[in-house]
């Protein structure tokens, strides 16, 4: 064989090869996308979500060594390219860092885009890091972190602050969140950083547009003085009043095994961390920060969610610490600070004549200081479906103006019309609730054509912060149920037993 054709011949094969090769490697990768074994999507709080381990597997065929990946071509100028992604934990984890994507985190700039950016980057690699760094402060604007077409078990590590916008243009005509992650498997939120939402230019632009809390008509002053807010600035940065609608500071929405974990939410506009159409929510180690009287700031809000835990938090606003709204089941609370605020509530439910069902809720282990309510359930007239199995244990209430309250005539506006239908409450059981209170120790006002029913009570232990204080008696109506034990004060008030008419539960309250 001639040298020219010998030499033709070794090039063919070092291009067949290298072809080969790459070849392989691209076969390889598409098997490791398709073929990757489908993880089941588990609801159960017990279950750790474990980060995706990658592995990299070193093919050696007839002795021959793994080729060297091609260079990354260079980037074209004037392009935007997105930029390589970091490995963390030895290849155990994708990191995005905002900074890598345009970022300034000077706390004046618009970050929006480079929070977009990243997000996108990362929906994109399973059980990514999406890294918020500490020591700066990003404004963003309105964002949905959404799927579902996104990657599972993504993490958004949050170490910085992020901070809302406070001019008016941010937010067009009004939005319902600021931050939500929408139709994800598998995201956690943690982290020692802030997402502080600047909620007082909303808060004094609008005091008089919001309901107020039905329960403060219950509360009788101690004194005439006048509580003065602190000047608020009145229109933000670049003037201009805003919306009426207020922002809830981060929510989630149709989402499956959800953690949020070490981070605090303050000053939110509106509601501070809201659970929509979620299933397995985990919060714990985490705070909720705004002023006493800041105005519907609920710290943490559910709705139409199931297996939910939280624990360990640390819950001071403006409303509800905790409130739990219609469609969910299977919440457990406990370990919870709650104050200021208005207390851990079910409800309200009912309103305009809704169906509402709610089931398999406890609470437990909770101390508040200086709220309104303790543990309340409220729900409206007119309104249909049950509440049922409902345990408030170990709850130690200091300085709390109403810690027992069951309100089935609950109405946030001046007047509401008296209605027949209701929600049907029963199996409500109150133990081991102690403590003083300021104004009344039990408020049950249940319904006059459905009672509530199964209401019991032990080891309740409630007196008033000073004995000189002019208060009111526990007050019952329409409530049946058992005293399990001797109670401070005699709740001399709750029927015993089943109503007379032995009422049989009828299609409205079926859930």
């Amino acid at each position: 064989m001639s040298g020219f054709s010998f030499r033709s011949l070794t090039f063919m094969l070092l291009v067949a090869f290298l072809l080969w090769s790459s070849s392989f490697e691209t076969c390889n990768a598409r098997r490791g996308k398709h073929w990757r074994s489908s993880r089941t999507i588990s609801a159960s709080l017990s279950k750790k979500k474990g980060k995706s381990h990658s592995s990299s597997h070193h093919h050696n065929h007839g002795g021959g060594s793994k080729p060297k990946a091609p260079s990354p071509p260079k980037p074209k100028k004037g392009i935007p390219t997105t930029p390589p992604p970091k490995n963390e934990d030895n290849g155990h984890s994708t990191i995005f860092n905002v900074l890598d994507f345009g970022a300034k985190g000077d706390g004046s700039s618009d970050d929006t885009k480079a929070f977009q950016a990243a997000w996108a980057a990362a929906c994109k690699v399973e059980a990514s890091t999406m890294v918020v760094p500490s020591e700066s402060v990003f404004l963003v604007g309105p964002i949905s972190f959404s799927g579902p077409y996104c990657q599972q078990n993504i993490v958004f590590q949050l170490d910085g602050t992020i901070i809302a916008p406070t001019y008016s243009k941010a937010w067009g005509s009004g939005l319902l969140q600021w931050l939500e992650f929408t139709k994800l498997v598998g995201i956690t939120i943690k982290g020692k950083g802030i997402i502080d939402g600047r909620g007082s230019v909303w808060w004094q632009n609008s005091p008089f547009d919001d309901p107020i809390d039905d329960e403060s008509k219950l509360i009788v002053p101690l004194n005439n003085t006048v509580k003065e807010h602190p000047p608020l600035p009145i229109s933000g940065e670049l003037g201009g009043k805003m919306p009426s609608i207020k922002p809830t500071a981060l929510r989630f929405y149709g989402s499956f095994n959800v953690t949020v974990t070490g981070i605090t939410i303050q000053n939110s506009p509106q509601c501070h961390l809201k659970f929509d159409n979620c299933m397995g929510v985990s919060v714990y180690q985490m705070s909720v920060s705004s002023p006493g009287d800041s105005p519907n700031t609920d710290g943490i809000h559910l709705q139409n969610s199931r297996e939910v835990l939280i624990h360990g938090t640390n819950l001071a606003c403006g409303d509800d610490c905790i409130s739990i709204q219609t469609g969910c089941s299977n919440v457990f609370i406990h370990n919870v600070n709650c104050g200021p605020g208005h207390g851990i509530s079910i409800g309200s439910l009912g309103k305009d004549n809704t169906k509402a069902c709610v089931s398999n809720i406890t609470v437990r282990d909770i101390i508040m200081h200086n709220t309104m309510n303790g543990v309340r359930i409220k729900t409206w007239q007119g309104g249909s479906g049950s509440v049922k199995g409902v345990l408030f244990s170990n709850i130690q209430v200091s300085e709390v103006q109403l810690p027992i309250v069951i309100d089935q005539f609950y109405c946030d506006k001046s007047q509401c019309k008296n209605q027949t239908t209701a929600v049907a409450l029963s199996g409500i059981t109150y133990e081991k609730i102690r403590g003083t209170y300021t104004v009344k120790p039990v408020h049950f006002a249940c319904s006059d054509s459905l009672p509530c029913m199964d209401v019991t009570l032990t080891a309740i232990e409630l007196k008033p912060l000073q004995e000189s204080y002019h208060l009111y008696d526990p007050f019952c109506w329409q409530t049946f149920g058992e005293l399990s034990t001797p109670t401070v004060p005699p709740i001399d008030c709750l029927q015993l037993g089943k109503p007379s008419s032995n009422r049989i539960q009828s299609d409205h309250e079926l859930c």
